[in-house]
C-alpha cells in the first residue's frame, strides 16, 4: 500500500500551510540539488516555537523577515528547537538566537558537533580530510576539489550558538501547550532529535525518516572508523511505538502517513545496498569504485562527497559483520575484498 501524502504540494518559499492544530509548514530554499527544507512553526500563545532554521543565506534571511511579519503575525519567536547540526537545520540558529534573545534547544551531541565543526578551520580539516579521501580512491582532480573545499561546514555555518538547552532521549518536551516526546535518531547525524506528540498524532521526523529518499548515512573524515549504518538501522526501531495513522512531518518532501511502511522500505533499501556492495567486493575495490554501484545517476561534485561517505558506511557495516576485509596499498589507497 503506497504512502498517504497529506497535501497535494508544498507552500511556496517563505509561505506557510497549516498541517495540524497550531502547526504551520514553512518551506525554505537550498542551493543544492536537494533544493528545499521544511521548517515548522508551533504556536505558543503570544509567540512561536521555530523547529529548524534553514540555510544561512541572504535569500533565507529575507524570507524569514517576511515570515515574521506575515504568517507569524508580528508575534516574535519564543523558542528555537533544532533537530540536528547540519547546515540546512542549524545554519541560521545563531542569527535567530541573537536577534530574538533565544536559547537554542537541541541534543548535546548535535550542539557539540555543530560547535566543533564551525570552529575547525580549513587547514585543520584538510589535515584529516585529504588522507581520508585519498584512501577512498579519489583521483587528483577530486583531491584538488577536496583541498579547495576545506571544511564545508564552517564555510556555510561560521557560528553556532555558544549556549544551548539540552534535549534528551525519552524526555518530555512541552511545545504549544502539548506534551512531545524526544526520539533520538542516529547514523544520519550523531543524536538527531525527532519529536512525537501523541495527543495530535504528529511526528516531526527531521531527516531520520523521509518519504521518498533515504537520508545520507556516511562515514566522514572526522570519525573515519565509524559504523553509522548500524546506528541508523538500530535507531529506526525507536519509532515502532508510533501508530501507522501518525502524520509524519519530514524535513524534505511532503508530509505523509504510513510510517511503518516507510521504515520497512528504508531497511529493505539498505539491505539491498549491502548485498550489492558485497557482490562488488568479489574483487578488491575502492570506495570510489563503488559509487556507480550504489548511485545509478550522475552526481555533481557536491554529491560526490556524500556518495563516497555512504559507500564507506556500507563497507564498514560489512566489515563489522566479518564479510569484507580492508587492504591498505602502498599508494595509500584502501581496497575492500570479500572474505
Amino acid at each position: 500500500m503506497p504512502l498517504d501524502f497529506a497535501f497535494a504540494g508544498p507552500p511556496a518559499p517563505g509561505q506557510t500551510v497549516p498541517v495540524a492544530p497550531g502547526i504551520l509548514w514553512l518551506r525554505m530554499p537550498l542551493p543544492f540539488a536537494l533544493d528545499h527544507i521544511n521548517l515548522w512553526l508551533i504556536e505558543e500563545g503570544e509567540g512561536w516555537t521555530i523547529v529548524d532554521t534553514g540555510f544561512a543565506s541572504e535569500a533565507s534571511r529575507t524570507l524569514w523577515d517576511g515570515v515574521f511579519t506575515g504568517p507569524m503575525g508580528g508575534r516574535a519567536p519564543a523558542r528555537l528547537v533544532v533537530t540536528h547540526f547540519h547546515p540546512d537545520h542549524m545554519g541560521l540558529a545563531d542569527w535567530l538566537a541573537t536577534r530574538f534573545a533565544l536559547t537554542m534547544e537541541t541534543t548535546l551531541a548535535e550542539w557539540s558537533w555543530g560547535r566543533a565543526m564551525s570552529l575547525l578551520d580549513a587547514q585543520a580539516f584538510n589535515a584529516v580530510g585529504l588522507p581520508f579521501y585519498r584512501a577512498t580512491g579519489f583521483d587528483e582532480s577530486s583531491l584538488a576539489a577536496a583541498a579547495q573545499r576545506g571544511n564545508p561546514y564552517s564555510s556555510v555555518v561560521p557560528r553556532v550558538p555558544s549556549a544551548y538547552a539540552r534535549l534528551r532521549a525519552g524526555a518530555p518536551l512541552d511545545l504549544g501547550g502539548r506534551r512531545w516526546e524526544v526520539i533520538v535518531g542516529e547514523g544520519h547525524s550523531p543524536e538527531l532529535a525527532a519529536l512525537w506528540c501523541e495527543e495530535i498524532g504528529v511526528l516531526i521526523s527531521g531527516d531520520q525518516v523521509l518519504p521518498s529518499i533515504s537520508p545520507n548515512v556516511s562515514v566522514w573524515p572526522t570519525e573515519p572508523e565509524a559504523d553509522p549504518l548500524a546506528l541508523y538501522l538500530a535507531s529506526l526501531d525507536r519509532f515502532g511505538h508510533i501508530p501507522a495513522s501518525a502524520l509524519v512531518l519530514p524535513s524534505h518532501g511532503i508530509p505523509f502517513r504510513g510510517l511503518h511502511r516507510r521504515l520497512d522500505e528504508m531497511r529493505a533499501h539498505h539491505d539491498a545496498r549491502l548485498d550489492e556492495t558485497l557482490a562488488a567486493c568479489a574483487r578488491p575495490v575502492t570506495a570510489t569504485e563503488l559509487i556507480p554501484v550504489l548511485f545509478r545517476r550522475q552526481l555533481d561534485r557536491h554529491q560526490l562527497f556524500f556518495a563516497v561517505g555512504e559507500a564507506l558506511a556500507h563497507l564498514h557495516r560489512l566489515r563489522a559483520q566479518g564479510l569484507v576485509a580492508r587492504e591498505a596499498g602502498a599508494d595509500g589507497v584502501q581496497r575492500w575484498v570479500r572474505t
